[in-house]
């Protein structure tokens, strides 16, 4: 039987240069391997398909904001991508391309939900998960890697 339901992920960052400044240029050349990679994993459902690179299509008015958005079948399987891929050697390098600030743009840096599966939450939901995770931490609505919660019973 297929779960039903299904992790959401939105995060956030804070970059410390314009996307087109030298000190970005290696973070944005992998950012479309990255993105396949993501796209291959096992247990990944869906990721919000945007161009952060072009001004006019995006979800903060600071472009300095980076934003990321999907759809994992389980925070193991999210877990798992993050950390056990080529995107671990790309996190563990955030810092010469990110700012440390956890506050970016009100909310916090990470925020996971659980939706029905088949669901496709918006951008807007994203940033309201965003905004409530820094404003009252983990809950069951909005939560984190360190603070996980079950998906909703049957």
């Amino acid at each position: 039987m297929p779960p039903r339901f299904h992790l959401a992920q939105a995060n956030v960052a804070y970059a410390l240069a314009p996307a087109d400044d030298p000190r970005m240029l290696s973070y944005f050349a992998r950012l479309d391997e990255l993105n396949h990679l993501a796209d291959q994993s096992p247990g990944f459902v869906w990721r919000y398909l945007t161009d952060s690179r072009n001004p006019t299509e995006r979800e903060f008015a600071d472009p300095l904001v980076l934003f990321n958005f999907s759809i994992w079948e389980s925070v193991e399987a999210l877990h798992a991508y993050t950390y056990k891929t080529a995107h671990a050697q790309a996190y563990a390098a955030r810092r010469s391309w990110f700012s440390e600030t956890k506050a970016v743009v009100g909310g916090h840096e990470l925020a996971m939900w659980w939706i029905e599966a088949g669901a496709r939450p918006t951008v807007e939901e994203a940033k309201a998960k965003l905004a409530k995770i820094h404003a009252e931490g983990p809950t069951r609505e909005a939560f984190t890697f360190k603070t996980a919660f079950p998906p909703p019973a049957d």
